[in-house]
């Protein structure tokens, strides 16, 4: 007597569109699998561990580059702001030639070659032409503006410190982003070697499947159902390799090299823990470490000088001046020089009350900063909270996840054994095998997010570096 889900073999042959189609499309999805591995193949690949994958990220990154290139910018505007404090000296050469009557009677003057005989009124009146080489020193120095001078310097200083902790925080952000590249390849490549293994158990039941169609044991739906099976089993293998070439493209672009590079990991994704400080503490060093909220407060202070400036404009300006001159009737010093020199003090008696609007300006975009940055320091404490919880419900997920691939092969076990003994219908062996195989890609989805998640509270406490425990254990 035959089990009870077992029946008699259908007298109906099998017609030949099915079998050409039961054996063209595993084919056809075999090629497709060795065509989207070609090119990795083709490639050369470079080994590389997570601290180099670092070390070239804040080498290399062309963020990385753009944010030293703007404290240089504030390097030089430091040596700008400086100028207005030090003398101004010009030289100026010339030279002019006419017959204008004033400028021929000061040009002899300034050439010390006046003579009586140039008082004759047909002279004075149509002097004849007269050329003038003048060679001309002159300089001009503010010595006092109320300081707002001394005060753009402080600005300016303040203005680099804020594009210092800039860097500080965007190198912070590349090695975050490095380790998320670096750890998405490993568990890319833990997804492919998931598929794989789903591809072959879908093979082995596809296979049993075929030699119990044979004897009689089963009907034809049973080896087609099990085709099916194998043919997701082999699209799902695909994805996963291109998944995995993606990731080598972002991982290469994480650290500021080519696309085209290839990279292998020399480490593979493991199941491991680390033991952050209580939320509590993670926030006061957050609040503490945090270079964007240095940069904050840099601006902040920046903005405090500005109103400082401001203040300043309604101060009286001295200035001193004074310059050498030589006029010569013909190149070279040959003829007559002088000099001047004075002072002078300036007041702004009326200027359409511009200076107290600009004050009124300066104080508002300060009272704006502060409060932007008391605002961030919140966002802030979020970033430090979710950061921490994302990390814990990660290594609880872990946890879980690895009794359930447990219990998930034990139970594949059970239900291939009850399938080749003819207790079960094959439904249910494929059933079990997509959930074992969703528990495996769950769990290793839970082993990558301890990593990056772990990266994440670094990262969000302003903490993380090339030397983290992240990155170096």
């Amino acid at each position: 007597m035959q089990p009870f889900h077992q029946q008699p073999r259908s007298a109906e042959p099998i017609s030949a569109k099915r079998r050409v189609a039961s054996i063209l499309v595993p084919v056809f999805l075999a090629m497709a699998v060795a065509t989207a591995c070609t090119f990795a193949s083709a490639q050369t690949t470079t080994p590389l561990t997570l601290p180099q994958a670092v070390s070239m990220a804040l080498e290399k990154n062309p963020l990385h580059k753009a944010a030293v290139a703007d404290v240089r910018i504030g390097t030089a505007a430091i040596r700008e702001s400086r100028a207005p404090l030090m003398p101004k000296i010009t030289f100026t050469e010339s030279v002019m030639r006419g017959n204008d009557p004033v400028f021929v009677f000061g040009s002899r003057l300034r050439q010390q070659n006046f003579t009586v005989a140039d008082f004759a009124l047909n002279r004075l009146n149509t002097p004849t032409p007269i050329s003038n080489f003048s060679s001309r020193f002159a300089g001009e120095w503010n010595l006092f503006d109320g300081l707002q001078s001394w005060y753009a310097v402080s600005r300016a200083k303040y203005m680099k410190q804020a594009a210092e902790q800039q860097l500080d925080r965007n190198e912070q952000e590349l090695v975050y982003h490095a380790v998320e590249a670096y750890y998405g390849t490993l568990l890319a490549q833990r997804q492919v070697q998931v598929a794989e293994a789903g591809l072959e158990t879908a093979q082995a039941i596809e296979d049993s499947s075929r030699a119990r169609v044979e004897s009689g044991m089963v009907v034809e739906s049973d080896l087609l159902s099990a085709q099916v099976a194998t043919a997701a089993r082999k699209q799902e293998l695909i994805a996963a390799r291109n998944g995995l070439a993606l990731a080598h493209t972002q991982l290469a672009l994480a650290m500021g090299v080519s696309s085209d590079s290839l990279f292998e990991p020399q480490e593979a994704l493991t199941d491991r823990s680390f033991s952050p400080p209580p939320v509590a503490e993670l926030e006061v060093i957050a609040i503490e470490k945090r270079p964007d909220l240095k940069r904050m407060e840099s601006e902040r202070s920046a903005q405090a000088k500005n109103i400082a400036i401001a203040k300043g404009a309604f101060a009286p300006r001295l200035n001193a001046f004074g310059s050498w001159e030589t006029d010569s009737p013909s190149p070279g010093w040959n003829g007559g020089n002088n000099w001047i020199a004075g002072a002078e003090l300036q007041f702004d008696l009326f200027n359409g009350d511009s200076k107290r609007a600009n004050l009124a300006m300066r104080k508002a975009l300060q009272q704006r900063a502060e409060a932007l940055r008391d605002s961030y320091r919140d966002q802030v404490r979020l970033q430090v909270r979710k950061a921490y919880y994302d990390y814990d419900s990660a290594q609880q997920q872990v946890a879980v996840a690895r009794t359930a691939v447990a219990q998930a092969e034990e139970s594949l076990r059970i239900n291939q054994n009850r399938y080749d003994g003819g207790l079960s219908a094959i439904s249910d062996l494929l059933r079990v095998q997509e959930s074992t195989l969703r528990t495996k890609a769950d769990y290793w989805q839970a082993v990558y997010r301890v990593q990056t998640s772990y990266a994440g509270v670094e990262f969000a406490t302003g903490s993380i570096s090339a030397s983290s425990p992240v990155v170096t254990q």
